[in-house]
């Protein structure tokens, strides 16, 4: 303003006109002065120590706010956009805004809210990659929305304390899941936290342990609660025990109870959409074993069953070979129990009317020559087997000599495994026979087996040519 007084201080001499126009002139030469900052006053700033730094000198416009660019204001429809973001609750997705809000809506947000109004996308992928550090989708159907509710509900049970977590926590849940979750995989069961005894009671029985607690309260999380629920549920596994337990270990951790298994029973009679049940690693006996397999007679979808690495011996297998002929099973998985001869043959009985079972594995089970024999005899008659595991069985070179005799006869077993079992150069060259007359068979594993080993590398020679047709017949198919 100084230096504008002083021109127009000059200019009072000239006549009006000619002052106006001075005065014109001299306001110009201020904007411009000021917009490459070569005003008197800038360089009296800077002799005085540099008010003004760098970055502001070099601005076009000085405006109040230091932060000010020249970018264009966002449209107010991304400002309307963003204020919904803020304020989501409550609020209903317009289908031309999903991309847009999806990328900010926090994850944090009830799932009251999304699971009904967010689709499958982008906002559930943020969801499981914040709570999650592995996340393979192909493995969900490549659904974002799926791999969460199953794993937000597996957590869930396998975080429940029973007598202490709220069978609601769980429940709750149903209602927004139902619809998504198809499989559950719950690797953990938690039991009910003890209690401590009374003083009184320690005194009076000291062969009893410490901080024992009743049999009912020794119950795990209660599925019978839930199954019926899960209206699109097709894949269950179970393993009823403690993980990262370190020095509170017991061996009822690693158990199912009485009363978890007629809970569970019950349970999958009322799933009538499970097509897949494991039960691993649970220590199932024959009474436990008999009771689930009572509650799967004549289930209506029920392909795949797998209790393997339990303790089921013949009276389990007799009602598993029950079973046999009283569902639609394609996938039986019985290995490492303890079934002997008898259950065997009695596995064996069933497989021989059977027409839908696709799989058999019965390998580390104490089966031996009777039980080999009977499932090799069984194989005359079955016409729909196409995978046997008999390895580490005990069978030897018996079991070996029946199964050679079946397969000149039996063109749909493409798979046998007979590893880890003493049959001898009898049984390979008795196998060696069989193969010759054979064309469906594309695996044949002796490993481990003291075969011969010239019967091991025909038969090695057999199998790849039965390969090779495979493969023939399956690229002439995929040309028709």
């Amino acid at each position: 303003m100084l230096y504008i007084e002083k021109n127009l201080a000059l200019s009072d001499s000239q006549p009006r006109v000619s002052s106006l126009c001075t005065v014109a002139v001299h306001l110009l030469r201020v904007v411009v002065c000021i917009a490459h900052g070569s005003s008197p006053i800038f360089s009296e700033a800077r002799t005085r120590g540099g008010l003004l730094d760098t970055a502001e000198m070099k601005r076009r416009i000085l405006a109040e706010d230091p932060s000010w660019t020249l970018a264009l204001v966002p449209r107010l429809s991304k400002l309307c956009l963003l204020s919904m973001v803020d304020n989501f609750e409550g609020m209903l997705l317009n289908p031309s805004e999903k991309a847009f809000m999806e990328e900010r809506l926090s994850p944090a947000l009830p799932l009251r809210l999304t699971a009904t109004l967010v689709s499958d996308g982008l906002y559930w992928r943020r969801c499981c990659e914040q709570r999650w550090k592995l996340c393979d989708v192909s493995h969900y159907s490549h659904s974002w929305k799926r791999m969460f509710f199953e794993r937000h509900l597996e957590n869930l049970i396998e975080l429940f304390i029973p007598g202490l977590t709220e069978p609601k926590t769980v429940l709750d849940m149903v209602p927004l899941c139902r619809n998504y979750v198809k499989r559950l995989d719950v690797a953990q069961l938690l039991l009910p936290i003890k209690e401590p005894k009374q003083e009184e009671e320690e005194f009076e029985s000291d062969s009893e342990p410490e901080n024992e607690f009743s049999p009912s309260k020794m119950a795990h999380f209660d599925f019978s609660i839930l199954l019926d629920k899960l209206t699109s549920l097709e894949e269950l596994s179970l393993v009823y025990r403690v993980r990262q337990c370190g020095m509170n270990f017991e061996w009822k951790m690693f158990e199912m109870t009485d009363q978890d298994c007629e809970s569970l029973a019950k349970a999958l009679k009322s799933c009538q959409t499970l097509k897949v049940l494991r039960l691993r690693f649970s220590q199932v006996e024959d009474k436990k074993c008999r009771v689930l397999v009572k509650s799967l007679l004549d289930h209506p979808s029920l392909s795949q069953l797998d209790f393997s690495y339990n303790r089921v011996a013949d009276r389990g297998a007799r009602a598993v070979g029950k079973l046999l002929n009283r569902s639609k099973l394609q996938i039986l998985d019985m290995s490492d129990n303890k079934i002997s001869s008898h259950g065997a043959q009695a596995i064996a009985h069933a497989l021989s009317k059977n027409s839908t079972l696709l799989s058999l594995n019965l390998r580390l089970n104490p089966l031996m020559d009777e039980g080999g024999q009977a499932i090799g005899k069984a194989l005359m008659s079955n016409r729909t087997l196409r995978r046997l595991h008999l390895g580490g069985t005990g069978v030897t070179w018996r079991t070996a000599a029946s199964l050679a005799k079946v397969l000149p006869q039996n063109d749909t077993l493409r798979s046998l495994v007979l590893s880890c079992n003493i049959l001898g150069d009898v049984g390979g060259k008795a196998l060696e026979e069989g193969v010759s007359e054979n064309t469906s068979l594309t695996e044949l594993d002796l490993s481990l087996t003291e075969a011969d080993k010239r019967s091991l590398s025909f038969i090695g020679k057999m199998v790849r040519r039965n390969q090779g047709s495979e493969n023939k017949k399956r690229l002439e198919e995929g040309k028709e």
